[in-house]
C-alpha cells in the first residue's frame, strides 16, 4: 500500500490496524481537554508524530467535517488551515474494470507544505503535492501538483496568480 502497489482493503492486518485506530480515536475523544498531555500521547500513538501544541500537528487546523483517508502517507506542514469539509484522499481504484473486480486498491502519498490554506469543500486527490504558502480555493479539486506561493482554484484546480 505505502509502495503504491495494489492491495486488498479487507486484508486482516489492515483490518486490525483500522480497529486499533478506531479504538484510539474513541479514547482520544473521551479525554477531557484539561488533560492535553494524555491527548497528545494518544495522538502520537495514532499518528506516529505530532507537533508542538497539537490538535493534529504544529498549528494544523481542520474544520468540521474534514476527512483524511490515509491509505498512504499524508505529510502536512506547519501552520496549515483547512476549511469545513476538506477531503484528503490517498486511496483510489484501478481504471481497468477487470482489475477493479479483484477488489484491489491503490494509494499514493499526499504532501501539503507549510502555511497552506485549503478552502472549504476542497478535495485533495492521491499523489498530489501542494507547495508552501499556497492557497487552494473553496470547492477546488486538486488533481495535480500545485507549486509554492500561489493561489489556485477550480475543478480541476489551476493556478490563477502568485502571492
Amino acid at each position: 500500500m505505502l509502495a503504491g502497489e495494489l492491495y486488498l482493503a479487507s486484508d486482516p492486518e489492515l483490518a486490525a490496524e483500522n480497529q486499533r485506530a478506531s479504538r484510539l480515536l474513541r479514547q482520544y475523544h473521551q479525554i477531557p481537554e484539561t488533560e492535553p498531555l494524555e491527548r497528545q500521547r494518544l495522538l502520537r500513538e495514532l499518528l506516529g508524530r505530532v507537533g508542538e501544541n497539537p490538535i493534529i500537528g504544529d498549528r494544523f487546523y481542520m474544520n468540521y467535517g474534514g476527512v483524511i483517508l490515509d491509505c498512504n502517507r499524508v505529510q502536512i506542514g506547519d501552520d496549515v488551515l483547512c476549511g469545513p469539509s476538506v477531503q484528503i484522499y490517498t486511496a483510489y481504484h484501478p481504471t481497468d474494470p477487470a482489475l477493479r473486480r479483484t477488489q484491489q486498491e491503490l494509494a499514493a502519498p499526499i504532501t501539503i507544505g507549510n502555511t497552506v490554506w485549503i478552502g472549504g469543500g476542497a478535495i485533495i486527490c492521491p499523489g498530489v503535492t501542494i507547495g508552501d504558502n499556497t492557497t487552494i480555493g473553496a470547492g477546488s479539486v486538486v488533481t495535480r501538483d500545485i507549486p509554492a506561493n500561489v493561489v489556485a482554484v477550480g475543478n480541476p484546480c489551476r493556478v490563477i496568480r502568485s502571492v
